[in-house]
């Protein structure tokens, strides 16, 4: 029996970010197998070459297969691109373990802490898949656009040089752009943080506050975000780049952003049951808002801004008295 094949990619999980890099490592040549928890999804999408629900305007490539059958998907390519939101990160992994072929990389485009543990997702790489090359994406990028082809750029950050130096070459390409980081600790703490700031601008532009509010709340959300990373052993450079600022500053200013809509609509006086309902996908800042109030609190870093996000998604806190609370706040230098 042929074994996997070294230069072709399993994508696990479906949804719009994962159908999106399916799409484009197909596009650039790659040989990609897409796979997902819906069967009857997958069916669909075998059948119209296409994810109707998520970018029904992306066709497939003739080099993306959609597998119904995750031990087929694994066994097709040697490397495994896990793109699920990070409260199902655990459970996807927990999947894969047995699955793995001994010489399978695994990367991953999940963002947030996990809820229950306050763990990062490379410690639950870790826990559970052992001592095997692993690399996490991440960056300012918006499904809809890598699937249209759009110019792009994120970044792949590894401890293990040839994975992330093979992962930035196979996904760049004529509109797609892949740097190289090894602090991926920086790179996860910006990826679950800068989710809930964006709930907080969508808040702020929804009560009509504006930009020198919105801009202010980005500034100061990037100063929380760099303290957390740096107590958790990120390096502070990280959080200029495009996994840091490019992503707080993308998600907080364009709709196309969940977070922010969320925010928008709660501020609005919609409900969040309904809010959720009308988005229609998984909100990362609402899981992220309740995990980073834990480990903020665990390290004992302050981060006021994250904690009246929380407050108003999980307690229905006021908006306008948060941010007159924020105000009030007791003067300090800009650098603390």
């Amino acid at each position: 029996m042929p074994g996997p094949d070294p230069h072709a990619i399993a994508v696990v999980g479906a949804g719009s970010w994962g159908t999106a890099l399916a799409i484009h490592l197909a596009r650039s040549g790659h040989p990609t197998v897409l796979w997902g928890r819906d069967r009857a999804a997958l069916a669909e999408m075998r059948a119209e070459r296409r994810n109707r629900r998520y970018l029904p305007r992306a066709a497939f490539p003739a080099a993306l297969q959609v597998e119904t059958d995750l031990d087929a998907a694994l066994a097709a390519a040697r490397d495994v691109l896990v793109a699920v939101p990070s409260h199902a990160f655990r459970e996807t992994l927990n999947a894969l373990q047995s699955r793995l072929g001994a010489n399978a990389r695994v990367a991953w485009a999940t963002k947030g802490f996990e809820i229950e543990t306050g763990l990062l997702p490379h410690h639950v790489a870790a826990e559970l898949l052992g001592a095997r090359p692993t690399a996490v994406l991440s960056g300012p990028t918006f499904a809809s656009e890598v699937a249209a082809d759009l110019p792009t750029a994120l970044v792949v950050a590894s401890q293990d040089a040839r994975f992330g130096e093979a992962l930035a070459q196979r996904l760049s390409g004529p509109n797609f752009r892949a740097y190289r980081q090894t602090d991926v600790v920086g790179v996860e703490v910006g990826g679950a943080v800068k989710n809930v700031i964006a709930i907080g601008s969508g808040l702020s532009d929804g009560l009509g506050f504006g930009a020198n509010t919105r801009v202010a709340l980005i500034t100061r959300g990037l100063a929380e975000m760099l303290r957390l990373g740096v107590r958790l052993g990120a390096t502070r450079e990280t959080f200029m780049g495009l996994a840091g600022l490019g992503d707080l500053v993308l998600t907080c200013t364009d709709d196309q952003s969940r977070n922010r809509r969320l925010g928008i609509a709660l501020a609005q006086g919609q409900s969040f049951d309904a809010a959720a309902s009308a988005i229609g996908q998984v909100v990362e800042g609402v899981h992220a808002a309740r995990a980073v109030r834990r480990v903020a609190e665990r390290v004992g870093v302050e981060m006021p801004i994250c904690e009246q996000v929380y407050r108003i998604v999980h307690e229905g806190h006021d908006a306008r008295e948060s941010v007159r609370l924020l105000m009030r706040r007791a003067l300090r230098a800009e650098s603390d």
